[in-house]
């Protein structure tokens, strides 16, 4: 594999160790940090991956993620590693950004696992949608991935930018829960439908007088209820 370089964040040292172990066995470069803030300091645009605990002194992997998502508009990928398994907690990391979401204990052949899917999923080329695409005052750029309104920047998180950014390309045709799941998560058997009304339901709060955009055929999916103009 090419060298991919991976930042671990874990307050429990031999968890850092052992993933440290395990990852740079099969070929990826590790780094560890022992608290968020430290991770903070230490991530860089080398790294394309971090594995984050979400339970942790001081700043937590929730507040760590939210603060790259929504402060820093890092796009890096994210996979939270965290004794709390509920359906909540997932749903709260992947509304944050996160990408996977591993429960401890775990396997290291799971983690390994999961560590290649999210690396293959974020070096794919984004989808052939024009650079630029906009519906009156809402204008979505892929060069910036940004969206504004009104030219005021609108702050989404990774993966609700993806699903508007994915909705837009499919337009006017109707995305089942189950195809944005795929596409924006990949094959992952702990992410839930619900996880997509989820983050549908914040989207269309962020985009305010433009929330209408987004339709609904119930009890089948979603659709941008438009008709765009795409600028190259």
């Amino acid at each position: 594999m090419s060298e991919q370089r991976i930042l671990v964040v874990d307050d429990e040292k031999d968890i850092c160790n052992i993933l440290q172990f395990n990852l740079e066995n099969v070929g990826y470069i590790v780094d560890t940090a022992y608290s968020a803030e430290e991770a903070l300091n230490t991530l860089s645009d080398v790294h394309n991956l971090i594995i984050l605990d979400v339970m942790m002194g001081g700043m937590s992997g929730f507040k760590m993620a939210e603060h790259l998502r929504n402060i820093l508009k890092n796009p890096v990928p994210i996979i939270f590693l965290t004794a709390k398994n509920t359906e909540n907690d997932m749903l709260t990391g992947f509304s944050l950004g996160g990408d996977d979401y591993i429960a401890k204990p775990f396997s290291i052949k799971e983690v390994i696992a999961r560590v290649s899917a999210v690396l293959k999923r974020a070096s794919l080329v984004k989808p052939s949608l024009q650079t630029r695409w906009s519906y009156r005052d809402l204008i979505i750029d892929l060069n910036t991935n940004h969206v504004t309104i009104n030219n005021e920047e609108i702050s989404l998180t990774k993966k609700e930018f993806e699903i508007l950014v994915l909705l837009a390309q499919a337009s006017p045709n109707v995305l089942t829960r189950s195809e944005i799941l795929n596409s924006v998560w990949g094959e992952n058997e702990f992410v839930l439908e619900r996880t997509v009304d989820v983050h549908i339901t914040r989207l269309r709060k962020k985009l305010e007088d433009y929330s209408s955009i987004i339709g609904n055929r119930s009890g089948f999916g979603y659709f941008l209820n438009v008709d765009p103009k795409n600028e190259g």
